[in-house]
Protein backbone atom coordinates (compact mmCIF):
# COMPACT_ATOMS: atom_id res chain seq x y z
CA UNK A 1 0.00 0.00 0.00
CA UNK A 2 2.98 2.02 -0.06
CA UNK A 3 3.60 2.36 -3.39
CA UNK A 4 1.10 4.74 -4.73
CA UNK A 5 3.23 5.04 -8.02
CA UNK A 6 2.68 1.12 -9.43
CA UNK A 7 -0.27 0.95 -11.54
CA UNK A 8 -2.02 -1.88 -12.37
CA UNK A 9 -3.26 -2.63 -15.49
CA UNK A 10 -6.36 -5.21 -17.05
CA UNK A 11 -7.37 -5.84 -20.36
CA UNK A 12 -5.30 -6.07 -23.48
CA UNK A 13 -2.87 -3.01 -23.55
CA UNK A 14 -1.48 -4.68 -20.12
CA UNK A 15 0.67 -7.13 -22.73
CA UNK A 16 2.41 -4.83 -24.34
CA UNK A 17 -0.31 -4.66 -26.94
CA UNK A 18 -3.75 -6.12 -28.14
CA UNK A 19 -3.79 -9.48 -29.92
CA UNK A 20 -5.21 -9.73 -33.76
CA UNK A 21 -9.06 -10.58 -33.34
CA UNK A 22 -11.05 -11.94 -35.76
CA UNK A 23 -13.71 -9.45 -38.04
CA UNK A 24 -16.04 -9.73 -40.33
CA UNK A 25 -15.00 -7.28 -43.71
CA UNK A 26 -17.67 -5.91 -44.67
CA UNK A 27 -17.50 -4.20 -48.54
CA UNK A 28 -15.02 -4.67 -51.35
CA UNK A 29 -12.51 -1.87 -49.91
CA UNK A 30 -12.11 -3.22 -46.64
CA UNK A 31 -11.66 -6.72 -48.37
CA UNK A 32 -9.16 -5.01 -50.69
CA UNK A 33 -7.32 -3.07 -47.78
CA UNK A 34 -6.83 -6.51 -45.89
CA UNK A 35 -5.51 -8.25 -48.94
CA UNK A 36 -3.14 -5.24 -49.45
CA UNK A 37 -1.44 -5.97 -45.89
CA UNK A 38 -1.10 -9.53 -46.09
CA UNK A 39 -3.26 -10.07 -43.18
CA UNK A 40 -5.48 -13.82 -43.25
CA UNK A 41 -8.43 -13.33 -45.08
CA UNK A 42 -11.03 -16.65 -44.62
CA UNK A 43 -14.27 -16.71 -46.68
CA UNK A 44 -17.11 -18.31 -45.00
CA UNK A 45 -20.57 -18.78 -46.54
CA UNK A 46 -23.65 -17.68 -44.50
CA UNK A 47 -26.21 -20.63 -44.48
CA UNK A 48 -28.86 -18.68 -42.12
CA UNK A 49 -29.04 -14.90 -42.11
CA UNK A 50 -32.03 -13.45 -40.29
CA UNK A 51 -35.09 -14.82 -39.22
CA UNK A 52 -34.20 -17.74 -41.18
CA UNK A 53 -31.36 -18.74 -38.32
CA UNK A 54 -34.47 -19.71 -36.14
CA UNK A 55 -36.41 -21.57 -38.31
CA UNK A 56 -33.10 -23.21 -40.22
CA UNK A 57 -33.57 -27.49 -40.40
CA UNK A 58 -30.87 -28.24 -42.92
CA UNK A 59 -28.26 -28.60 -40.69
CA UNK A 60 -25.39 -27.67 -43.45
CA UNK A 61 -23.46 -25.49 -40.42
CA UNK A 62 -23.82 -28.40 -37.75
CA UNK A 63 -22.43 -30.58 -40.28
CA UNK A 64 -19.56 -28.94 -41.44
CA UNK A 65 -18.24 -27.87 -37.66
CA UNK A 66 -18.39 -31.65 -37.15
CA UNK A 67 -16.58 -32.43 -39.81
CA UNK A 68 -13.82 -29.43 -38.75
CA UNK A 69 -13.85 -30.80 -35.51
CA UNK A 70 -13.16 -34.73 -36.35
CA UNK A 71 -9.79 -36.66 -37.47
CA UNK A 72 -12.21 -39.31 -39.09
CA UNK A 73 -13.45 -39.32 -42.40
CA UNK A 74 -17.50 -38.65 -42.20
CA UNK A 75 -19.73 -39.46 -45.09
CA UNK A 76 -23.07 -36.93 -45.27
CA UNK A 77 -26.43 -38.60 -44.58
CA UNK A 78 -28.29 -39.87 -47.93
CA UNK A 79 -31.80 -40.76 -48.05
CA UNK A 80 -31.08 -44.88 -48.35
CA UNK A 81 -31.85 -47.43 -50.73
CA UNK A 82 -35.66 -47.85 -49.16
CA UNK A 83 -36.67 -44.42 -49.91
CA UNK A 84 -35.52 -44.80 -53.59
CA UNK A 85 -37.40 -48.11 -54.16
CA UNK A 86 -40.19 -46.07 -52.86
CA UNK A 87 -39.67 -43.64 -54.93
CA UNK A 88 -39.06 -45.86 -57.73
CA UNK A 89 -41.88 -47.94 -57.31
CA UNK A 90 -44.71 -44.55 -56.43
CA UNK A 91 -43.35 -42.99 -60.02
CA UNK A 92 -43.85 -46.76 -61.93
CA UNK A 93 -47.76 -46.93 -60.55
CA UNK A 94 -49.03 -44.66 -62.55
CA UNK A 95 -50.87 -45.31 -65.76
CA UNK A 96 -48.64 -44.56 -68.03
CA UNK A 97 -45.61 -44.57 -65.97
CA UNK A 98 -44.07 -41.80 -65.24
CA UNK A 99 -40.37 -40.88 -66.02
CA UNK A 100 -37.88 -39.33 -64.08
CA UNK A 101 -38.30 -35.97 -66.03
CA UNK A 102 -41.77 -36.00 -65.41
CA UNK A 103 -41.56 -35.88 -62.12
CA UNK A 104 -38.90 -33.35 -61.70
CA UNK A 105 -41.18 -31.04 -63.16
CA UNK A 106 -43.84 -31.63 -61.17
CA UNK A 107 -41.39 -31.59 -57.94
CA UNK A 108 -39.73 -28.47 -59.42
CA UNK A 109 -36.67 -30.29 -59.41
CA UNK A 110 -33.95 -31.30 -62.40
CA UNK A 111 -33.82 -35.00 -63.40
CA UNK A 112 -30.37 -35.48 -61.99
CA UNK A 113 -31.88 -34.95 -58.29
CA UNK A 114 -34.45 -37.22 -58.87
CA UNK A 115 -32.08 -39.93 -60.39
CA UNK A 116 -30.13 -39.20 -57.11
CA UNK A 117 -33.00 -39.94 -54.62
CA UNK A 118 -34.04 -43.29 -56.32
CA UNK A 119 -30.14 -44.06 -56.20
CA UNK A 120 -30.43 -43.32 -52.83
CA UNK A 121 -27.23 -41.29 -52.46
CA UNK A 122 -29.06 -37.70 -52.10
CA UNK A 123 -28.77 -36.00 -48.96
CA UNK A 124 -32.15 -35.56 -48.12
CA UNK A 125 -33.99 -32.49 -48.64
CA UNK A 126 -37.03 -31.91 -47.05
CA UNK A 127 -39.05 -29.41 -49.16
CA UNK A 128 -38.17 -32.03 -51.99
CA UNK A 129 -39.29 -34.98 -50.05
CA UNK A 130 -42.62 -33.06 -48.87
CA UNK A 131 -43.55 -32.29 -53.05
CA UNK A 132 -42.25 -35.66 -54.28
CA UNK A 133 -44.23 -36.98 -51.70
CA UNK A 134 -47.59 -35.28 -53.05
CA UNK A 135 -46.69 -35.80 -56.00
CA UNK A 136 -46.32 -39.88 -55.68
CA UNK A 137 -48.89 -39.80 -52.90
CA UNK A 138 -47.05 -42.28 -50.86
CA UNK A 139 -44.71 -41.59 -47.54
CA UNK A 140 -41.09 -40.80 -47.89
CA UNK A 141 -40.46 -39.57 -43.95
CA UNK A 142 -40.59 -41.15 -40.92
CA UNK A 143 -42.01 -44.53 -40.44
CA UNK A 144 -44.19 -46.06 -43.21
CA UNK A 145 -41.64 -45.47 -45.99
CA UNK A 146 -43.60 -46.32 -49.76
CA UNK A 147 -47.37 -46.63 -47.89
CA UNK A 148 -49.64 -44.69 -49.40
CA UNK A 149 -50.79 -40.91 -47.59
CA UNK A 150 -54.43 -40.31 -47.58
CA UNK A 151 -56.80 -40.66 -44.58
CA UNK A 152 -55.83 -42.33 -41.77
CA UNK A 153 -58.18 -44.75 -40.17
CA UNK A 154 -60.93 -44.26 -38.01
CA UNK A 155 -60.42 -43.78 -34.80
CA UNK A 156 -62.60 -45.55 -32.03
CA UNK A 157 -65.52 -43.75 -30.77
CA UNK A 158 -64.69 -42.08 -27.47
CA UNK A 159 -65.79 -43.13 -24.55
CA UNK A 160 -69.14 -41.19 -22.51
CA UNK A 161 -67.77 -38.57 -20.26
CA UNK A 162 -68.39 -40.04 -16.57
CA UNK A 163 -68.22 -43.77 -17.62
CA UNK A 164 -65.39 -45.61 -15.81
CA UNK A 165 -62.88 -47.40 -18.48
CA UNK A 166 -63.73 -50.97 -18.52
CA UNK A 167 -67.26 -50.72 -16.97
CA UNK A 168 -69.74 -53.20 -17.85
CA UNK A 169 -73.04 -52.27 -19.36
Amino acid sequence: MSDWDTVTKIGSKARAGASQRETVLRGNSALNAAKRSGASIITDKKYAVGNAAKTSTNGIGQFHTKVDRSTDIIKPKTVGKEVGRAIDKGRRSFEPTMTQAQLAKLCNMTPQQVAQYEAGNAIPNQEHLISMERALKIKLRGSGIGEPTGKKPEAKPAAKPGAKPGAKK
